[in-house]
């Protein structure tokens, strides 16, 4: 009989960007706090009222308490891709489940007033002051995947295993892309794409002839520069969003590029603006 796991998980403290190497799939239903969870292609942020369907693979997790003193709470249910296989064997045809035409490595689902329910029977059961069976965690999984695929197919359709690799051109791409807002480094990177950092670098620059630090201070500096000009937010605002864990950082990184500060360059455009009204009302 193949594995599935249900566990209680919480923690105190907040963490950000764990490197995580899931080797089977899992629900995670969260209680209690926020979660990210960082693909090579894909990221996503989830509040307790949802829950998430990963692959197996390579992630990135960040994990954030519900308040000072807080903490982090979830319910964690694991299990093969040989038992998924087999439900879609066994029920494809009656759910009418259309082949998958996405390549998402997770999927968020809302609690509907059955999965609310659902979740709380896992509570229960892990209440019991013993171990459940493996016989008791196959139907649980087998009633979630009956309700998630009867009531959500066009959602649940979208999901993949992330090990069914992308060409490496691709999977880069893929990954840089999607990480100019948030705080990954290179190794993280290298990390999603299933690539040792040498391999990643080297195959970096065949494709974009630069390092990865560098195309990603570039990408991050452009987004700046488009922020501080067009949406009159300060630095103070939009450094979190840019991928910097605090605004020195991203001040000394935009003077390195730019050779100004954000608030120097903000009140350059400022007067640019101003200057521009001017001699548009001075004429007939």
């Amino acid at each position: 009989m193949k594995e599935v796991s249900i566990i209680r998980y919480h923690t105190d403290a907040s963490s950000v960007n764990s490197r995580i190497n899931l080797e089977q799939h899992l629900f995670t239903f969260l209680l209690e706090g926020g979660k990210r969870v960082s693909y090579a292609d894909k990221q996503e942020t989830i509040s307790p009222e949802q829950f998430m369907l990963l692959s197996t693979g390579n992630c990135l997790m960040s994990e954030k308490t519900a308040c000072s003193g807080g903490q982090y709470r979830s319910i964690l249910l694991f299990f093969d891709q040989e038992l998924l296989t087999d439900f879609l064997v066994r029920h494809s045809a009656a759910l009418k489940i259309a082949s998958n035409k996405h390549d998402h490595p997770f999927v968020v689902f809302e609690k509907d007033a059955f999965l609310v329910n659902f979740i709380e029977s896992l509570a229960l059961m892990l209440d019991a002051g013993r171990s459940p069976s493996a016989e008791m965690n196959h139907l649980k999984l087998e009633e979630l995947l009956l309700h998630l695929y009867s009531h959500y197919p066009q959602v649940i359709n979208k999901f993949r295993d992330s090990r069914e690799m992308l060409d490496h051109e691709r999977l880069i791409h893929r990954a840089v892309n999607s990480v100019t807002d948030r705080t990954a480094s290179v190794e993280d990177l290298a990390f999603l794409c299933h690539m040792s950092l040498s391999t990643f670098k080297r195959r970096f620059h065949e494709i974009y002839a630069s390092t990865p630090k560098k195309w990603l201070l570039a990408k991050r500096m452009e987004k700046a520069v488009h922020l501080l000009g067009y949406s009159g937010r300060k630095a103070s605002e939009i450094y979190g969003e840019l991928g910097y864990q605090n605004l020195s950082s991203f001040i000394q990184a935009f003077k390195a590029i730019h050779g100004t500060t954000p608030k120097k360059y903000q009140e350059k455009i400022e007067r640019s603006a101003t200057l521009f009204d001017r001699q548009s009302m001075s004429f007939p």
